[in-house]
């Protein structure tokens, strides 16, 4: 049983790790009057290279702790859970306003010059069939070619938190540049811990003479869904400061630094066993 949801109730943010903060910054910039909570599962990560099963049933365990904390909207800020999982976490809660997020395919697709569009995601996120669909949608549509990369890796790195290690401008390298020789004119960060890179993609593009390269973070358009939700269902809260709690099954110390180091916040984060 869950309880009535009013537009007074949070918003629950669930990724694997700290990717989603990337999304949390932008529904904090969107609807600053609203109560958020965000959840790493930094315990159980990362998701990119656990079967689809498993995946799915880490998101509907976070979503039923989310709703037992009074969650009227849930965002899966995870590519790798929304492609695995979005579609479980609807079925068991038809009415609950969910909103994932994906690879910006089709933004990407209006963006590219010469129709090739570079795809940084995890292994896991683009051999999912919701992805594969989606590409192969887009690419009847616009005759876009995607160029698929796996960034396997990345996101362990991402989560240790010096987003400047040698580690990752390696990674960065190695997997930016396969995508520039084949004549990628657009990059889709496939991944929510992507976008705290964007610096040292930046440097691959410039080292590579590259400037002209677009790169698309879906961050923004995610928020902007969830607002369209919320105000569908009445749910919106039109006033007040929101607030903040924060909940992970890994270390709180880890993902309280994260906060201050990506997105300059000094925040309380409770470790819970989900």
């Amino acid at each position: 049983m869950t309880r009535a949801r009013s537009p007074g109730c949070p918003i629950g943010v669930f990724d694997s790790g700290v990717g989603g903060l990337s999304v949390l910054r932008h529904i904090r910039v969107q609807q600053p009057h609203e109560d958020l909570m965000y959840f790493a599962d930094s315990g159980h990560a990362p998701y990119g290279d656990k079967t689809e099963q498993y995946v799915v049933e880490r998101a509907l365990a976070v979503t039923d702790f989310l709703l037992a904390q009074g969650a009227k909207a849930l965002v899966v800020a995870c590519n790798t859970a929304t492609v695995a999982a979005i579609k479980a976490v609807r079925a068991k809660y038809p009415d609950l306003p969910v909103v994932g997020v994906e690879p910006g395919l089709k933004p990407a697709a209006a963006a590219t010059r010469n129709g090739k569009v570079g795809v940084l995601a995890t292994a896991r996120t683009l051999k999912g069939d919701k992805f594969l669909q989606l590409r192969e949608q887009i690419s009847a549509a616009t005759q876009a070619e995607f160029l698929l990369q796996p960034a396997v890796g990345l996101v362990n790195e991402i989560e240790k938190g010096d987003l400047h290690a040698p580690a990752i401008a390696e990674m960065l390298e190695r997997y930016v540049a396969p995508l520039l020789e084949q004549g990628a004119d657009t990059l889709v960060l496939g991944c929510t811990h992507y976008p705290f890179v964007r610096d040292g993609i930046e440097r691959v593009l410039t080292e590579h003479a590259r400037n002209d390269v677009t790169l698309i973070d879906t961050g923004d358009a995610v928020a902007r869904q969830l607002g369209r939700l919320l105000e569908a269902g009445g749910l919106l809260r039109a006033d007040g400061a929101g607030t903040l709690r924060a909940y992970t099954t890994g270390a709180a110390e880890a993902l309280a630094q994260a906060f201050a180091d990506l997105l300059g916040l000094q925040q309380a984060v409770e470790k819970v066993d989900v």
